[in-house]
């Protein structure tokens, strides 16, 4: 199906900007980085480019916030100008007011509990993930800074009817965690209520009286534990044992409404995680969703603690349930699109949950539903740049056996066959994490290169990734990091073999650990594709571990493995895409943010170097402003256009200015 022409406002648009950048008339226009952007051996992208893909920079996304607990109305987070920001939503299908206005992104809001004119926000700067809580006044739109401007502070969580909150802090070292309270209303209460060892500490919630907080300690994805802590003494008290060489997770765990018990989702006793409830006195466990063969992956209760709303991810499709807490039955909610479900909410009536749904064929908006009539209400409409999405590609599940017999999954997206006949140049996508899941859910600019240049895009679920049972996800571990990159592999091999993909065409990428996995790609298998984009990745976990930030470290070397270890320093090495640069041949796009705290932009700046007299092509780009992926969509449109270009020429042959392959409609 042939695209809308790009508007006349437009072209002129870019005609004049390319007058203004002092392009002769007689040349063609290009698309200039701006001055924040570092850019190194990226050729001229041709404004010819955007003229195409600009539609599919052109969508919009809503999350939803909180409800204001005295009125139907909730706080989202949407974009309108270059980053989210803020809005207030008052009826389903209403207009978005803009509430915030910085250069950088906002998040987390919450109204008072207590009914006072405000909510809290956090935000940081450039993207270095420093954030800090603010308090945004509704009577006049004043902002006051309420934590250190420093440190990095997380995980809010408001008493009930109560205008303090208890937060996560690196405050003390720039590595521990601490809890710390204070009064939103008045920052000179801030305190510190316990002082902790380790990165992975977070308030979880407080007790109906406001004289208990539930706090986690995460050690793993695996791992992770419940203390209970007196708010007036700060002592706590393990809640979930510690068994001998095994590992349990406890999570999202929330107070009963008669504070004697909480519930909680865990993998104990299973290979899931179950929704479930714990007697505060005896700590025994009820289990109350055994009969979904698959995680719950958030819950929230209502205010009158009558019903629990739950959200499942079963083979990456949410389903939505409400269980009844005096019965413990539950049953599936109908009407809700089909697609993948977060932000799950009870407003303070105890009927309206809210939520947002994102599919293959829509971007994330919010929803809500009625507990009591089932009535599913849409409240945002996000904008797609005028483009018909209904005619998006459908993920389709796949299956590929790997070097050891295991079977990997995957979402195939796949042009239609009647404009773009043959077999089909691939993209291959991994996530990051690495327990992170590819999920059916809306790929935004990434339609582009399926809809308008033919191009199938597969979202590998290697081992070590969640959603598919804690064995599964505890696969890729320690000494077996390795196996990941075979599992890329025998992918590979299976593309080969599909009469419906071309397997000489095959580009792979992906963000943060999937960067890594696109790095061990790019040097183990160069033989099997044609180039490859790493997104803010890994080169060599040792250099990470020795680089990343201090409260990242030591959750980390869980999961890599410890870089101190001798023998385990030897493997990272033996591994490392770093030390086996010279078995790179084909084409290198990295991506990277100058102040990203994860993943320090000098992982891929030392392969690059090392790259440098290779004869290999390296394009690399660098936005000074941002960290761990891109926020602005100024830096993310750039980045765009210039992978369109950097795919064209080296996946699908074509010449810089977009010419001369066969792969077009």
């Amino acid at each position: 199906m042939k695209r809308a022409a790009f508007t006349l406002i437009t072209l002129l648009c870019l005609s004049l900007a390319a007058i203004a950048q002092g392009a002769p008339a007689t040349q063609p226009a290009v698309i200039r980085p701006g001055e924040n952007l570092v850019v190194e051996n990226i050729p001229p992208v041709p404004a010819g480019i955007a003229e195409k893909a600009n539609q599919y920079a052109e969508f919009r996304t809503a999350g939803l916030f909180d409800w204001n607990p005295q009125q139907r109305e909730m706080l989202i987070g949407t974009r309108f100008a270059d980053v989210p920001q803020i809005h207030l939503v008052k009826t389903p299908g209403g207009a978005r007011s803009q509430l915030t206005f910085f250069p950088d992104r906002t998040g987390g809001a919450q109204y008072s509990p207590a009914g006072n004119p405000f909510f809290i926000f956090n935000k940081d700067v450039g993207g270095g993930e420093w954030f800090q809580y603010y308090r945004y006044d509704l009577a006049n739109g004043n902002v006051t800074l309420l934590t250190d401007g420093k440190s990095r502070n997380l995980g809010a969580r408001f008493a009930h009817h109560d205008n303090r909150f208890a937060y996560s802090s690196t405050r003390r070292t720039g590595q521990d965690t601490d809890i710390w309270i204070m009064d939103a209303a008045d920052p000179r209460t801030d305190h510190m209520l316990l002082e902790l060892k380790g990165g992975g500490w977070d308030a979880l919630d407080w007790s109906p009286d406001n004289k208990k907080l539930l706090i986690s300690e995460q050690i793993s994805a695996t791992q992770t534990y419940l203390w209970l802590a007196d708010v007036a003494s700060g002592q706590k008290t393990e809640l979930t044992p510690r068994v001998p060489n095994t590992e349990v997770a406890y999570e999202r765990a929330r107070f009963s409404k008669d504070g004697k018990g909480i519930y909680v989702t865990t993998e104990r006793d299973s290979e899931f995680a179950r929704l479930a409830y714990f007697d505060l006195a005896t700590m025994k466990p009820a289990y109350l969703t055994t009969d979904i063969k698959w995680d719950v992956s958030e819950f929230d209760q209502s205010e009158d603690g009558k019903t629990i709303a739950f959200v499942t991810n079963e083979d990456g499709i949410s389903k939505l349930y409400l269980l009844d807490t005096a019965s413990r039955k539950y049953r599936p909610v109908a009407g809700v699109p089909v697609g993948i479900i977060t932000g799950l909410r009870f407003h303070k009536n105890s009927r309206d949950v809210g939520f947002s749904v994102s599919s293959a064929q829509s971007p994330s908006d919010v929803y809500s539903v009625d507990v009591t009539t089932g009535k599913v209400e849409r409240w945002t409409y996000s904008e797609t740049g005028g483009l018909n999405t209904a005619s998006f590609a459908e993920p389709q599940l796949v299956k590929w056996q790997s070097f050891d017999g295991k079977t990997i999954s995957g979402f195939l997206y796949s042009p239609d066959p009647a404009e773009f006949p043959g077999k089909r140049p691939v993209i291959v996508n991994i996530h990051g994490g690495p327990e992170g899941q590819s999920r059916p859910g809306f790929l935004g600019r990434s339609n582009y290169f399926i809809t308008e240049l033919g191009v199938a895009i597969l979202f590998p679920n290697v081992r070590g990734s969640t959603g598919y049972g804690k064995t599964f996800l505890g696969l890729d571990n320690g000494f077996h990091r390795d196996d990941t990159y075979k599992d890329i592999g025998a992918l590979l091999d299976w593309i080969k073999q599909n009469s419906k993909l071309d397997g000489d065409k095959i580009m792979v990428t992906g963000g943060s650990y999937g960067g890594h996995m696109t790095y061990a790609v790019a040097a183990f298998y160069s033989d099997k594709i044609c180039c490859a984009l790493p997104i803010v990745g890994i080169t060599n976990l040792v250099s990470l571990l020795e680089h990343t930030e201090a409260y990242r470290r030591d959750l980390r070397r869980v999961e890599y493995g410890d870089e101190r270890d001798p023998k385990m320093r030897e493997y990272m090495e033996k591994i490392a895409p770093l030390n086996n640069s010279d078995k790179i041949r084909k084409p290198l796009f990295a991506v990277v943010g100058k102040n990203d705290p994860r993943v320090p932009w000098t992982e891929s700046r030392q392969i690059l170097d090392k790259l440098k007299n290779s004869g290999v092509p390296t394009w690399f780009l660098m936005a000074n402003d941002e960290g761990h992926g891109y926020a602005k969509k100024k830096n993310q449109d750039f980045q765009f256009y210039a992978t369109v270009m950097f795919v064209r020429q080296f996946l699908l042959g074509e010449n810089a200015s977009g010419h001369g392959g066969s792969q077009g409609k």
